[in-house]
This record gives C-alpha cells, structure tokens and sequence, in this order.
C-alpha cells in the first residue's frame, strides 16, 4: 500500500492505493417499507422535503430545520383470521426544530407536518391513517454558542427566527453545522444487492406484491454470505384479513419460499442459498406474522430515525459505517446527511474510475466550510492510480453541495 497526502484549503486529503480488496465474507441487513424503523426515516425525510419546499416557494430559501428526531410508538391491534382491527392509533413524535416565521410571516409548521403525516400514513400504511395520534414537539430555540453581551441580540438567536432571508448564515458561506462524518464504498457484491432487491420485492410495489394481497410491507432480511454459500433469515407478514385459516397462511408461507429460491436462482446464479422464514412462528399454536396491517408498528413496536438501513439502503457491519441518522437533516448544512451522500457517490465514481474497490471517509469540523472538509480519506484497492484524476474527483464531489441540496428538496433521494 502506497499514500498520497495534500491540502487543499482547509481539507487534508489522504489517498491510499493498494489497500486490501473487501473479503468475499458479507453480513448484511436490509429493513423493509413497512419496518417501523424504515417509517420513521421515510416520514422525517418528507417532512423535510416538504418544509423546505414551502419556504423554498415563500422565502427564496431553505429555512432552518431539523426532524431527524421522530419517534414513532406502536399501536395495538386485533388480529383474526380473515379479518382484524387497529384498537390503539400509532403515535408519531414529531421532535425537532423549524423557524415559526420569517420577516413576521408565519409558516404554518404544525399544518404543513400534519398533513404530510397523514399523507405518508395513506400511502405506506392506510389501515393505520385513521389511527394516528400525532404529537408535536417542535422549537425554534437557539443552537449553543448564542452570547448575551448586553442589549444586542447575538446573530445565533435569529437562525430559527430570521428577520429575512439575510440573516441565514449560510446564503454567505456554507459551514458545517457539526463535526461527524460520511462514509461510502463502492461496489456492491453481488449477494448485498441481492438482499436490497428482495425485501424490496416483497415489502414494495411488484409483481409479487401486486397478485398477492395478503404480503405485508414489514419485511426483514438477515443474510451470512461467503462467497458461494447464502444462509438468510426472512421476515415476512401477512395481512390477516386477506389470510382466512391457519392452513392458508402456511401455504402463503410456501409461496413467499418458492419465490425467494427462484429470485436466488436469477439473481445468484450457480450459488446455493438456504432460506428461513418467519423463524419465531408456531402454527400448531397459531402464533404466526399475522398483522392486521402488515407492520408491527401496529402491535407495540416502535420506529426511531437512524436505527435502520444506511443511506446506501443496508446495514453491513463488515463494511465500514456510521451511525449517523441521516433522514430528516436539513439539505443545506447538516453533514450528517450531505456527507454520507457525497461519500456514496464519490466511492462510486472512483470505482468506476479505477475498477476496483473504492472506500470513501468525509470528515467535518464544525463551523469550518462544508466544500472543505477536516478530513478527506480515499482508500483504493488499485495498486496504480492516478493521483490527479482521484483529487479531480473529489474536487468535483464537494462542488456539487449546493446541487445536492436542490435535488434533496424538489426531486427526494431515497436514503435508505
């Protein structure tokens, strides 16, 4: 292995050639559309979006905000065969910021999140939209740091209450709200895409989904993978008002296997792959992944922004990560969010570049320029790389913040 280091402004870029290819060895997660921890992102990344596009249209900017904090606490249900019902709503904790107003005009925060709430709840889950107890907890305090000096009021104070759009820090210069980093790596093997494409196929819109009513959306995939050999723990429910005996969810249960093998066979050609499904069932008991709406948010469980799928859509402890909550961030500044997707794209572009594996660290330091990180970390596994075309790269990915955060609010990245 070889390294390269530079500067460029107030960045440190270091680049390592050589570095080892990943194992062939993979563990690997993917969360589905109806897991309440997928929800809990989803929902504080359209609640963002659809904040930032109000005040985008209004103001001409985005205004400060932040909903990576939402909560969402399960319900209770009734689960009968052929039948069931919600007998508790499902509480959505909606905790975060968002400036009240701008220039004395005030932004109906409290509106703009209740009908998103709904909306989100009418689409992913509609058994649970007329069951819903939204709580509001959203402040417009000042971050750390706002000094009082005497009768001025410090600049700080007015980010969440800003006179006008020339109070926002950032319309000057773009600094990073906090010191936390991005990661990314680039290719997939194929058995993680493997894991993606499945759980999407049985917890989101396709054939499957479409000619079996009875598959639920909270779906979960646990796999080993070693290179030729797929050991998987499937998670997939079933609606219990389209399942009408015990002997009909078993063969719905067969159903879903017989899928997942024809999908390895397609997707893992020449591997062998062993699935389990629904692991914790014990049909003589009637103790099944029966729900009523297809998630478990409607029975006790609990979704939280930041506990699920990585940006890049998995949760792989064998590559690297970060714990970061990257949902709900706002668009501008938070590198919470901005960095893990710079990184992703980046990694993706060296691997493009080079052939081979690509691994990408952006580091933060608060308050220094978000095009410039602390830290830029790239580590390659090509042993003969061209220095200047990598920096060129990066060059080009810290230039693209101002775009990303365009894209971010009118056309939404899917970020898990």
């Amino acid at each position: 292995m070889h390294r390269t280091s530079t500067t460029f402004g107030n960045s440190h870029i270091v680049i390592e050639a050589g570095t080892p290819q990943p194992d062939a060895t993979a563990i690997v997660e993917r969360k589905g559309l109806g897991h309440p921890d997928t929800l809990a992102d989803h929902l504080a990344e359209r609640l963002s979006r659809a904040y930032s596009q109000y005040t985008v249209q209004h103001f001409g900017a985005v205004l400060h905000h932040n909903f990576d904090k939402l909560a969402l606490l399960g319900g209770a249900s009734e689960v009968r065969y052929g039948g069931g019902k919600m007998t508790s709503p499902v509480r959505v904790l909606v905790n975060g910021r968002a400036a009240p107003m701008c220039g004395g005009e005030t932004i109906p925060v409290t509106e703009i999140v209740e009908a998103e709430v709904k909306a989100f709840f009418a689409e992913r889950l509609p058994e649970v939209a007329d069951h819903l107890d939204i709580a509001f907890n959203i402040t417009s305090n000042s971050s750390p740091g706002a000094v009082l000096t005497g009768d001025d009021v410090p600049d700080r104070t007015r980010w969440f209450n800003p006179r006008s759009i020339d109070d926002l820090r950032e319309r000057r210069v773009r600094l990073s709200n906090d010191t936390s980093l991005g990661t990314g790596w680039a290719p997939e093997n194929p058995f993680e895409t493997f894991v993606r494409d499945l759980v999407d196929h049985f917890s989101g819109e396709s054939d499957f989904t479409r000619t079996h009513a009875w598959c639920g959306s909270d779906v979960k995939l646990m796999g080993y993978w070693d290179g030729q050999h797929a050991d998987i723990v499937l998670c997939v429910p079933q609606k219990s008002r389209h399942v009408a005996s015990r002997v009909e969810y078993i063969r719905n249960a067969e159903t879903v296997l017989a899928e997942c093998h024809r999908l390895a066979g397609i997707w893992l050609p020449g591997a062998d792959a062993d699935f389990r499904l629904n692991a914790r069932d014990v049909p003589e008991k009637d103790e099944l992944y029966l729900a009523y709406t297809g998630s478990s948010i409607e029975s006790g469980d609990e979704g939280v922004v930041g506990r699920g799928n990585r940006v890049n859509g998995l949760i792989t402890p064998l590559r690297p990560m970060n714990l970061e909550g990257a949902s709900g961030k706002n668009p501008v500044y938070h590198v919470g969010k901005l960095y893990n997707i710079a990184a992703l794209r980046l990694a993706r572009r060296l691997h493009e570049a080079t052939g081979e594996h690509a691994e990408v660290h952006l580091v933060s330091t608060t308050g220094q320029r978000l095009d410039q990180p602390w830290r830029v970390l790239i580590r390659l596994a090509a042993q003969e790389v061209e220095i200047d075309k990598v920096q060129a790269l990066v060059t080009e990915a810290l230039d693209e913040f101002p775009a990303l955060t365009d894209e971010l609010v009118q056309d939404g990245i899917v970020l898990s």
